[in-house]
């Protein structure tokens, strides 16, 4: 058994990385240290200082394990990429992982290419963007292929080939065909720089060009190819739209600025290239509730460079980060040149962090707004439900319970399970009631209840002995819902009190016309409008307790019917009886069965068929 404290005790002092687990043994966070001992030792000594966040990871923490590394920035490209691989519930995690395209020329190939590429690599090659805007990069990338005759292909051409005709690009100029024509490579060279320069910015030629041939498209009337030209204008002026200029020309540098929600923030990334802005990026992170941004910002700068493309010599960032010299060494290792972690504090650079933030403060609105629009019913429902309740914690399962039984006979229990308000029809589970006798709901139903979440809790304890066989009774509801009134509500609280367990529980009562009509909770019925999502939830709920709890208790029936005849009939065991069962289907097709259909079953005989026949048929003549 794992004891926490012991194993504090065999902790080292040492740079390195831990991960902390649940009782089902899943990673529910990563950190990094520079002494594990220490930062460990913090987690589970001094308590009271924690955030509320931070204390409830600690409670659902049963053990951990860490990884011993020879320095802390080892430790901090170990904990990104565990990150990264487990995304752990209560780190805080970025939503998507997004790779913009950018446009890569390669100087060292004989007639260099334009390619678009969405990862960089170490091949030497001029890289420009990312670009955020993909279709306009597009549009761009095509202007460029019909103004500049430069080869697409993927030949070699540092070697000889042996190719003697050019391709098609070739006969309708959109190539020079240095693949088997003699070019001048001066002349090619002096096309690519120019795209160069207007991808940096720094030249208008480009646009001359397209604007010439736009006015004479014009004032020869082919408005067609006048509207494709201005389009493409359009395109290439979205590509470098700028927003603001710094200036220092040469500026390099990404900007993060954030804005936070409750329990997610939203990251804005502006590319500053030359000295000019030529794209963004925006992210939603999760989990960040409680956390400062000095924590927020510095976990998203280790999972957002841990696969950037690209790293800029400066990021500007809104404060200081705790660990600021670390994350610097290890980007600048990672890029090759030095990289510095900056915080504007006047001018333009300022201002520009500023228009940052109300972009990162805006798409968190836009995103709120979004998420409202979009959220699917049975997701509003919960959210009603956990409102109407007022309880502070996501409805993530519920479980609803039900009786059913005829006079007392064949009495069963129903659990359903709804996970993020639907149907897990695989965690369902039926009862047969065993101690109680009679028509006794009540007494029914504490025994499913008692049943139930003594299993759990002896499940949780396997889990702590390591015995890992799970079947879901060691996961508990944040919500039980009860098919009835206030009694039954307070039977389930007592037998939870019993437990020592703290989960809510609610009742859920119906009209005179047998629909649902209301909510019992902490002894109050509370009012239910139709044609709400809240409505429809617990109206699914409900019945679907009901019907599954209806359609055991048919089982049972039908399993009894079928027992209490052919089990009486003499020679016919429980073999016999399911081969019989399955070849005719009911009792009633068994009846109408001669002995020769009989016979002709497997595992029956002449005499077995004649007392089948004998039983359903005594004032009958034998038939063959």
């Amino acid at each position: 058994m794992f004891d926490i404290r012991e194993e504090l005790k065999l902790v080292p002092k040492s740079p390195g990385v831990y991960l902390m687990k649940n009782s089902l043994g899943e990673i529910i966070y990563v950190g990094k240290s520079k002494r594990l001992k220490d930062r460990l030792s913090q987690y589970f000594n001094s308590k009271r200082s924690h955030s509320p966040k931070v204390k409830l990871m600690v409670k659902n923490i049963e053990t951990f394990e860490y990884i011993v590394t020879d320095t802390e920035l080892e430790a901090l490209v170990l904990e990104s990429n565990l990150i990264k691989k487990y995304r752990p519930k209560y780190n805080i995690l970025l939503r998507d992982d997004k790779q913009y395209p950018m446009i890569s020329i390669n100087l060292k190939e004989k007639y260099p290419r334009i390619k678009k590429v969405r990862n960089k690599k170490r091949d030497g090659a001029r890289y420009f963007g990312p670009y955020t805007n993909i279709m306009a990069l597009n549009e761009t990338l095509e202007v460029i292929a019909e103004i500049y005759p430069i080869r697409t292909c993927n030949l070699n051409l540092n070697y000889k080939n042996n190719i003697k005709r050019p391709c098609l690009n070739y006969y309708i100029d959109r190539c020079k065909g240095p693949c088997c024509v003699d070019v001048d490579e001066d002349e090619y060279m002096e096309m690519i720089q120019e795209i160069i320069m207007f991808l940096n910015g720094t030249s208008k030629k480009l646009f001359e060009i397209i604007e010439e041939r736009m006015n004479k498209a014009a004032e020869e009337l082919d408005f067609e190819k006048a509207a494709m030209y201005r389009d493409r204008l359009e395109a290439l002026k979205v590509v470098r739209e700028r927003q603001k200029i710094i200036y220092n020309a040469e500026d390099n540098q990404d900007i993060i600025g954030i804005a936070r929600g409750i329990d997610e923030t939203s990251v804005q990334v502006f590319f500053i290239r030359n000295g000019k802005i030529n794209g963004r990026e925006d992210y939603m992170i999760d989990n960040t509730e409680g956390m400062s941004k000095n924590e927020i910002i510095s976990s998203f700068v280790k999972q957002y460079y841990l696969t950037a493309s690209h790293i800029p010599s400066e990021i500007l960032t809104e404060e200081d980060l705790k660990d600021k010299e670390l994350i610097e060494n290890w980007l600048s290792e990672k890029r090759g040149f030095k990289v510095k972690l900056r915080v504007p504090i006047k001018g333009d650079k300022n201002d520009l962090m500023e228009m940052v933030k109300r972009n990162a403060f805006e798409e968190l609105k836009r995103n709120e707004t979004k998420i409202k629009e979009k959220t699917p019913s049975h997701i509003k429902g919960l959210n009603e439900l956990k409102e109407i309740l007022g309880l502070d914690k996501y409805l993530k399962r519920i479980e609803a319970y039900d009786i059913s039984n005829t006079q007392g006979i064949n009495s069963v229990g129903s659990m359903v399970v709804f996970i993020d308000g639907k149907e897990s029809k695989k965690d369902y589970r039926k009862f047969k009631i065993k101690y109680v006798k009679g028509p006794d709901d009540y007494s029914s139903l504490a025994e499913v209840l008692e049943r139930r979440f003594r299993r759990g809790l002896k499940e949780i304890e396997d889990l702590k002995k390591k015995d890992l066989k799970i079947e879901n009774f060691s996961v508990f509801p944040e919500l039980i819902i009860m098919d009835g009134g206030k009694g039954q509500v307070n039977i389930a609280k007592r037998v939870l009190n019993k437990l020592n367990l703290n989960i809510p529980v609610c009742g859920l009562v119906k009209d005179d016309y047998h629909r649902t009509r209301g909510i019992i909770y902490e002894n109050e019925e509370l009012n239910i409008k139709e044609r709400t999502s809240l409505f429809r939830l617990v109206s699914r709920i409900q019945d679907e307790a009901h019907r599954f709890a209806i359609s055991y208790h048919r089982e049972l029936i039908n399993k009894n019917m079928i027992k209490s005849v052919l089990d009486t009939i003499p020679m016919i065991g429980e073999v016999r009886k399911k081969n019989l069962l399955k070849k005719f289907g009911s009792v009633e097709k068994i009846k109408l069965a001669n002995i020769e259909e009989l016979k002709n079953t497997p595992g029956m005989n002449l005499k077995a068929a004649e007392q089948v026949y004998d039983f359903f048929n005594e004032k009958g003549e034998k038939s063959v």
